[in-house]
């Protein structure tokens, strides 16, 4: 029988995600679309405990208050040893970044690294141009 066959590596929960890094500053420009790109996300599978890999996109158009960059990478590294449900990452990061920011339409989208011969991709949102 193969070793790695029912094998899974121990993994954090969810519990572990850490909004509260997210910092904002004040917004007072034009509307905007503002896009950030992030291709060095990861998490892990919560069966395997192996990683996922995968690039976040971020658009959105800020109200009042924008998102500070630093703590935004923070925040996703926070991810790196949690077992998430891709779905289920897209929905939460999506989930903070409308609280945080408030913003006028916001936008997240996820492409995963292809597994099992499948490219998974999640998009929340919505962007309503300026």
């Amino acid at each position: 029988m193969p070793v790695a066959e029912g094998l899974s590596i121990p993994f954090d929960g969810v519990d572990r995600i850490r909004p509260d890094l997210l910092e904002i500053l004040p917004y007072e420009g034009r509307k905007q679309v503002v896009e950030m790109i992030y291709p060095e996300f990861s998490a892990v599978c919560p069966f395997s405990g192996l990683p996922d890999i995968a690039t976040v996109t971020v658009r959105y158009v800020p109200g009042d208050r924008i998102v500070e960059l630093k703590s935004l990478k923070y925040y996703y590294v926070s991810f790196r040893n949690v077992g998430i449900y891709q779905e289920d990452m897209t929905n939460r990061v999506y989930g903070d970044l409308q609280e945080l920011l408030q913003p006028d339409s916001l936008e997240v989208t996820t492409v995963y690294m292809v597994r099992g011969g499948i490219e998974t991709r999640c998009r929340m949102g919505r962007i309503l141009e300026p």
